[in-house]
């Protein structure tokens, strides 16, 4: 039997051409899974929908923005 260096080629190159498919594979793998943990992340704060005026109001009373009594006018605007 004669030793066939071709072969050896051949199959070492198949090997290595897997060896990439198989990292590209978990590659991509991973990087499904960060983009789904940061899209369910960022998707838990806006389950609510969006902000009532209402709301608004009281954040904006609660950093000072507004004064109590123009808070109240729009209070009763809204209500």
């Amino acid at each position: 039997m004669a030793f066939n260096m071709m072969d050896n080629w051949g199959y070492g190159m198949m090997g290595g051409g897997m060896l990439i498919v198989g990292l590209i594979f978990w590659i991509l793998i991973l990087v499904g899974l960060v983009l789904l943990i940061k899209y369910l992340w960022q998707g838990a704060g806006m389950r609510g929908g969006p902000e009532s005026a209402l709301e608004v109001l009281k954040k904006r009373y609660a950093r000072g923005e507004i004064s109590k009594e123009e808070f109240e006018e729009k209070k009763k605007d809204l209500i």
